[in-house]
């Protein structure tokens, strides 16, 4: 438990990016729980997409494909974020109390030939091993394409409903 006035997780005032040290936003980043990354659409409007993620230390990447035998068109997501990198992003338990992971950022688009290591990464994260290396293998073919979505958080905000509360509810 953190003292008063140390430093600590419990001091720490939301957006501060040293949230991302505390055990809750630790075991977020590690989890199997999706990234909900939410974007202003080419139309204007809000978009929020469920999405795997990869979290390097220092960003989130969150790949998506361009090309690929498998795939039509390139998702509509990237030409939206080239447009407009402001983005949020929560990973949040189902559960009571919720314990929730918030970043913000602005998310950088590079194409990359292949497979993105952070999305090999990610498939192997969600399906396990031996099941995302045949994942990557069935879609790392001559023509794939992907992009390399990234967001290295410039605020962050853990909640736990506990000792870490939304504004309004904290006092």
């Amino acid at each position: 438990m953190a003292q008063e006035n140390d430093g600590g997780p419990a001091t720490l005032k939301q957006g501060d990016l040293r949230l991302l040290e505390t055990e809750i936003a630790k075991t977020l980043l590690g989890s199997q729980l999706p990234a909900r990354l939410a974007f202003i659409a080419k139309d204007g409007t809000p978009r929020v997409l469920p999405t795997w993620f990869h979290w390097t230390g220092e960003e989130l990447v969150m790949p998506t494909f361009i090309s690929a035998p498998h795939v039509q068109r390139e998702a509509s997501r990237v030409s939206a974020l080239r447009e407009r990198p402001d983005v949020a992003i929560t990973i949040d338990t189902e559960g009571f109390p919720p314990h929730v992971l918030l970043v913000r950022g602005k998310a950088t688009v590079e194409v990359v030939e292949g497979i993105v290591p952070e999305y090999a990464a990610s498939a192997r994260k969600y399906l396990g091993e031996a099941e995302g290396d045949g994942y990557i293998a069935s879609v790392d073919q001559p023509g794939t394409r992907m992009a390399r979505i990234a967001v290295r958080p410039a605020w962050v905000g853990v909640l736990d409903f506990e000792t870490r509360l939304p504004g309004p509810m904290a006092g």
